[in-house]
């Protein structure tokens, strides 16, 4: 099995994903493909896969999670490697989501969390951090009125 191309596959099918939710947020398309899980129920099927070979490869049986010298372990099997940045993939799409739902839910623009996908999707908690500090202060400045929101689309 070549890795490469299943690397790249895991890569674009994600990024798809990704631009559904910059793009598309609220299509049936991005529904039935990102909020309903069926991109991350797919990537994580390989991820279930590559970890499991990842963690069976003959030699390898120094690695574990609790160190960080046991966890570089585990990346030195290309099988593993594989498995944890898809792993990054699914979480970090599967996060990206839930903020277009939470902002849609909250009355906040899609422009606004347009920054916090980006950084989501390149740098994952970083995004998912400033998508609560975009949510706070949203919440601060349009729902004043007695918890009733103010601000719309």
């Amino acid at each position: 099995m070549d890795l490469e191309l299943i690397f790249s596959i895991c890569n674009y099918t994600a990024l798809a994903g990704w631009l559904l939710l910059f793009i598309l947020p609220h299509w049936k398309g991005t529904q039935l493909l990102v909020h309903t899980a069926a991109i991350p129920l797919l990537l994580s099927v390989l991820y279930l896969y590559f970890i499991i070979v990842g963690l069976n490869q003959e030699g390898e049986g120094e690695g574990g999670f609790g160190s960080l010298a046991g966890v570089m372990a585990l990346f030195s099997v290309p099988q593993a490697v594989l498995a944890g940045w898809i792993h990054y993939l699914v979480f970090d799409l599967f996060v990206g989501a839930w903020e277009v739902r939470d902002a849609k839910r909250l009355g906040i623009s899609h422009w606004f969390i347009l920054p916090c996908l980006f950084f989501t999707l390149m740098l994952g908690p970083i995004g998912l951090l400033l998508y609560f500090i975009l949510r706070w202060a949203m919440r601060r400045e349009f729902f004043m009125d007695e918890g009733k929101a103010v601000a719309s689309n």
